[in-house]
């Protein structure tokens, strides 16, 4: 009976001493609570981690780390080998971009076999509000020289207005300083066309004989007049006829053969 009662006050003390704990406890500030969890994680974390560690060597997960190690291999070789396809890739592209060059080189010189010519790259173009120009790589140590024509695969493309050793410099017909003699193909008659400030390959027809029949669609070429360019150039096609109240004001749209954004390749005649 004394033992129950003894048994029965340690009991009252030990929950009298767990409630002034918590009493305590939940007044303490928060930054004193922090010092105690640092505390508590400095003790409790290493345990914890070796814990997890002797979990993951039993049930066989520690593999997981070495997977990991395996993956970033793999991903650095494939990096690799990506980036060696990509520069076979930009060779192959180079191969094939040269190969459609001198296709185009034999193209033109089987085309125009009636004029002695020199191939030559687009190296700059000279683009304004007034003028259109080009820069080719060859030059008078090519036998280039001032006034000779240059051409194209789709037709004509311009002239030579001035030269270095190894390059030179080509005024183009759609460049509004320059000034054409063309010709209708099917009613023969003779007109003016001259570069205009529109940026879409175009050529103002003028000078159109009174009595010319002109259609859209109608093809346009060199006349020989001039004493620049060789008779039977392809010019472009009649894009516009604009007639004025004064048929000898009306005139013509002429849309070039020559895509001049995307010309890159062209042949000088030097006869």
């Amino acid at each position: 009976m004394l033992k129950n009662k003894k048994a029965s006050k340690i009991g009252i003390i030990i929950t009298i001493i767990i409630l002034v704990i918590i009493v305590m406890v939940s007044n303490i500030q928060i930054d004193n609570v922090t010092y105690v969890e640092n505390g508590l994680g400095i003790i409790v974390m290493p345990i914890q981690n070796g814990l997890t560690y002797l979990k993951n060597w039993i049930f066989g997960n520690n593999t997981f780390f070495t997977n990991i190690n395996n993956l970033q291999e793999e991903n650095k070789q494939l990096k690799e080998k990506n980036s060696e396809l990509e520069q076979s890739l930009r060779e192959l592209e180079i191969i094939k971009s040269e190969n459609a060059t001198l296709k185009e080189y034999v193209n033109l010189k089987d085309k125009y076999t009636d004029y002695e010519t020199i191939p030559a790259y687009v190296i700059q173009k000279d683009i304004s509000n007034y003028s259109d120009a080009m820069i080719i790589n060859i030059g008078t140590k090519d036998g280039v020289d001032v006034n000779m024509p240059v051409i194209s695969d789709q037709g004509l493309v311009g002239h030579i207005i001035s030269v270095t050793d190894s390059t030179a410099k080509v005024q183009t017909i759609i460049d509004t300083a320059s000034t054409i003699s063309c010709v209708i193909t099917t009613s023969r008659d003779i007109m003016i066309a001259r570069g205009t400030l529109e940026k879409d390959s175009s050529l103002k027809a003028t000078f159109i004989p009174t009595e010319a029949t002109i259609f859209e669609g109608d093809k346009v070429e060199t006349s020989g007049l001039g004493g620049i360019y060789p008779k039977g150039i392809h010019i472009g096609t009649i894009k516009k006829v604009v007639n004025t109240q004064n048929i000898t004001d009306r005139y013509a749209t002429i849309q070039t053969a020559v895509d001049f954004a995307k010309l890159e390749t062209v042949l000088v005649i030097t006869n």
